[in-house]
């Protein structure tokens, strides 16, 4: 079984009407250096997950070695940091569909990418939360 820090092949957001999907019905935020598009999905057959999409602009990194950087980080990072949205999807057994959309014209160091992260994901499980509480009254 993978463990909670990993980022295996299924929790990649790939296919194109998923993402689609996401940018249709998603909710989102600005969190600098990103924009946060979220969905939560009731989960019918199978197990709840997180998955996750990056998005690094052509526009902002003309060169590919940069947008990969970016890229990477950003992956670690959220592997590190999903497991408190992965509880939630769990406990409430829905899933879960993440884009991050990388909006800065530079390379931030890893500990800022991972800190900006960190509270982009504190940020939509405080979403989800209020959004429940709000269901519930």
């Amino acid at each position: 079984m993978a463990s909670m820090e990993d980022f295996p092949k299924y929790e990649h957001l790939c296919k194109e009407s998923e993402v689609e999907f996401l940018f249709k019905k998603g909710v989102g935020f600005s969190y600098y250096p990103y924009r946060v598009i979220y969905l939560f999905r009731p989960v019918h057959d199978q197990k709840p997950t997180c998955r996750m999409l990056v998005s690094v602009s052509k526009k902002r990194f003309h060169h590919a070695i940069k947008r990969n950087r970016v890229k990477r980080l950003v992956r670690e990072a959220w592997r590190k940091n999903k497991s408190s949205l992965q509880e939630i999807c769990d406990r409430h057994n829905i899933s879960l569909d993440v884009a991050l959309i990388y909006n800065a014209t530079v390379v931030h160091s890893y500990a800022e990418v991972f800190n900006k992260t960190r509270k982009a994901v504190k940020e939509i499980a405080k979403r989800h939360e209020f959004k429940k509480d709000m269901a519930s009254d």
